[in-house]
């Protein structure tokens, strides 16, 4: 980021008119164009082999689908209530107003328009004619409708043909999920495009939007954490400022690493700690980490209205809220994976005439931005884990639980056999 805005600069500077600023521009944005078609290149694949086994795993049981319903109604709920929060934050704070940036020819070429969308269009461009039209053509919400099809009916075969086909399935994400880290590592090449041909363009003053935007996504995502926190009160009450304070180390592992799979182990100890039985935990946690990353899914509307500012583009409430629910099925598909929230919103933003080459603005302060999503992520699937063990009468009471162990110790230590102390479990 830093070297394309002293490349850009230097750029825009010693550009003579603006034909030579724009053909410089052109240039560095071939690493901005490559970057943007490699992405593009993952997403099918990444959508379908991620969604299916996370679908699959929840047809196993009255218990497993009564939790996972339970699980599922409170992951819709925060994530509707998170991209809200994004759009309304978006269009109180327009961090992307004023910038006018030029439409790129990729963008002013699209055959999809705004106005275009209505209700009835809406819901029968969602169901695909053929899953390979809709691989071929990066149609992510038909994947998405084949992929809940494909997932239910192979959890419902316990055994035979459904075991390997689901093993195949998990094989290939793990693939995908290789083949995204290639991909994420051209990255700052695709920064470093992205930004010198903006500056090279425009000028040092568009790095003011950058500090504008930033600012009002900490803004957003502290107001989501006051509302998760709320949420969780009136299920669990005053504990949950107890699991707060037991969720301070993963919590700040999570912010410094921009990593929630780094917090991921911490995270397991301290519902453990908190009283929540690992069979919830177990269950709940790594579905909420493939369906309910709360702060990567606020961002995604947010960061689809600021690419809509940023090029003065007008959206009307019916398409922004149309945009809204479009991502809040859209993010199911790929939430989890590594820069989950840029690839969703890349996915989006063409099905409403956006520039997706837009995305590549927000994507050099991204890691930024990233650990603050990640805090909230973190937050929001441990408050979520806990509102569904309440909802199961499963947790015990923190202050409580060691002095249990201990009493039962105690017990087992006036015992006359010593091997029962011996294999006491305990931590």
């Amino acid at each position: 980021m830093l070297l394309g805005v002293v490349a850009g600069s230097a750029s825009h500077y010693l550009a003579t008119d603006a034909a030579t600023s724009a053909f410089l521009a052109d240039k560095f944005s071939i690493l901005s164009d490559v970057f943007l078609r490699m992405v593009k290149m993952i997403i099918g694949p990444l959508v379908f082999a991620t969604l299916v086994p996370g679908i699959a795993s929840m047809s196993d049981g009255k218990a497993v689908g009564r939790v996972g319903f339970k699980a599922m109604a409170w992951f819709m709920a925060a994530s509707l209530l998170s991209l809200a929060i994004g759009l309304a934050m978006a269009n109180l704070t327009e961090p992307g107003h004023g910038t006018n940036l030029s439409l790129p020819v990729a963008g002013a070429t699209s055959s999809l328009h705004t106005g275009a969308l209505t209700l009835r269009g809406f819901i029968a461009h969602v169901i695909p004619k053929s899953f390979v039209e809709a691989m071929a053509t990066n149609e992510v919400l038909q994947i998405v409708v084949f992929s809940v099809f494909f997932g239910f009916a192979l959890g419902s075969l316990k055994d035979g043909a459904g075991k390997p086909v689901l093993a195949s399935i998990e094989g290939l994400g793990e693939v995908m999920l290789k083949v995204t880290d290639f991909v994420m590592a051209f990255a700052p090449l695709g920064v470093f495009g992205a930004i010198a041909a903006v500056i090279t363009s425009q000028g040092l003053g568009v790095i003011l939007v950058y500090a504008k935007l930033l600012g009002s996504v900490y803004a957003s995502l502290a107001l989501l954490w006051v509302a998760l926190i709320a949420g969780g009160y009136s299920f669990i009450g005053s504990d949950v400022f107890k699991l707060i304070s037991k969720l301070r180390e993963p919590l700040t592992i999570g912010f410094a690493t921009a990593s929630s799979e780094a917090a991921y182990p911490k995270v397991v100890d301290a519902l453990t700690r908190f009283g929540i039985p690992s069979r919830i935990t177990n269950f709940v946690l790594p579905l909420g980490y493939s369906f309910n990353l709360d702060g990567s899914i606020m961002y995604t509307s947010f960061a689809a209205l600021f690419v809509a500012q940023v090029y003065g583009i007008e959206l009307s409430l019916n398409e922004q809220i149309m945009m809204l629910l479009t991502l809040l099925v859209t993010s199911k598909g790929i939430a989890g994976v590594p820069r989950a929230s840029l690839v969703v919103v890349a996915a989006v933003l063409p099905m409403f005439g956006l520039p997706e080459a837009g995305i590549l603005l927000v994507l050099g302060i991204d890691h930024i931005l990233d650990m603050g999503r990640t805090f909230t992520n973190v937050l929001g699937n441990a408050i979520a884990t806990a509102v569904v063990a309440k909802g199961e009468s499963t947790i015990d009471e923190p202050a409580s639980l060691d002095k249990h162990c201990f009493d039962k110790l105690g017990d087992r230590r006036s015992s006359s056999n010593p091997h029962e102390v011996e294999n006491f479990p305990i931590n």
